[in-house]
């Protein structure tokens, strides 16, 4: 019954957070915190109904190896389709190391571990903490990732900025046209007046035009009057792409909220960097197509991590000393 209480306060704090800004990652850490008492609560309760589901449960741990195996099954696997359609860039590797890292990894520690070297095995347990932190980073990431992405916006956008990717050819490519598509239907879906369109995308080494150029002919093409699409050619990342498309607004005469589309893989990193850079606007999600998903997501995750990189090198400064005491006991036994 404590951990439902628990659970409870914690889904209160969440919706709380949520409303006053639902661009933090915070707000999942609590999230999942209240996911995970209101989980283990149930299934004490339950237990305590119907005894015989321990067991059942029991039966479920024994089976994490088998799971953990499946997974990287999977990864590997998505991360050869990955290469077959996408390329052989380094971003599209990811999934294909993950699912080979979580084969190695724990053949890597029982080496460490019955080798007897005391730094090895200090080793071998900084290794088991530090993935461990990343996966439960991981977690906190997707659930609230998958949960923003599922929001609804409550805005009526005075201008709605579209982030640019990749031209082929110079043409507009399936992932970027599901951004444009999404937002052809908030532009039909707003109330008068309609807002501004800003496509924002400069030119990659690897591209004939700019981005911001290719997108706006697509959404011309797709019925949007001129006057109502203005392109931005310079943006070179997301941070350049919110800063612009908010000066190409400003300049337009077209104050008010903004909308900001992306896939839905790139909702929460977006959201985040609006508010760490003080652009007032709300991220929505387009579709993206299944199998570019799962790597999708680990780029995010990487990206994440990366610009949280102090804050996590000081929370995982606890796992080093853990390690370092582990190592000083295996001497003193020796």
């Amino acid at each position: 019954m404590t951990s439902l209480i628990l659970a409870a306060l914690l889904a209160v704090l969440y919706l709380w957070l949520r409303r006053k800004d639902r661009r933090m990652l915070r707000n999942g850490v609590v999230l999942v915190a209240a996911i995970w008492f209101g989980v283990g609560g149930a299934l004490q309760i339950l237990i305590q109904w119907f005894p015989p589901l321990e067991y059942l449960w029991l039966a479920v741990l024994a089976l994490a190896p088998l799971a953990v195996l499946v997974l990287a099954g999977f990864l590997i696997a998505n991360g050869i389709t990955m290469l077959r359609s996408e390329g052989r860039r380094p971003g599209n590797l990811l999934t294909l190391l993950l699912g080979a890292a979580i084969l190695a990894l724990p053949v890597i520690a029982l080496y460490l571990v019955v080798s007897l070297n005391p730094l090895a095995i200090g080793l071998a347990f900084l290794l088991f903490f530090l993935c461990s932190y990343l996966g439960v980073v991981f977690v906190i990431f997707l659930a609230y990732a998958i949960a923003y992405g599922r929001m609804e916006h409550d805005v009526a956008p005075a201008a709605i900025t579209i982030l640019g990717s990749r031209l082929i050819g110079g043409t507009v490519p399936p992932l970027l046209a599901s951004r444009l598509d999404k937002a052809v239907e908030l532009y039909r879906d707003a109330p008068e007046p309609k807002p501004l369109l800003i496509p924002s995308g400069g030119q990659g080494a690897d591209e004939s035009r700019p981005e911001g150029e290719g997108m706006a002919e697509y959404l011309r093409r797709a019925g949007i009057p001129a006057g109502d699409v203005v392109p931005e050619n310079r943006a070179r990342t997301t941070r350049e792409n919110l800063r612009f498309s908010r000066a190409v607004q400003e300049e337009a005469g077209r104050p008010g909220a903004q909308l900001v589309v992306t896939n839905n893989y790139h909702v929460l990193r977006a959201a985040l960097l609006a508010r760490k850079y003080d652009v007032d606007a709300q991220v929505v999600g387009s579709p993206t197509a299944r199998y570019y998903v799962p790597s999708a997501f680990l780029r995010e995750f990487v990206a994440i991590i990366s610009e949280h990189r102090v804050l996590n090198a000081v929370l995982c400064l606890p796992f080093l000393g853990l390690s370092a005491l582990m190592v000083v006991a295996v001497l003193a036994n020796v």
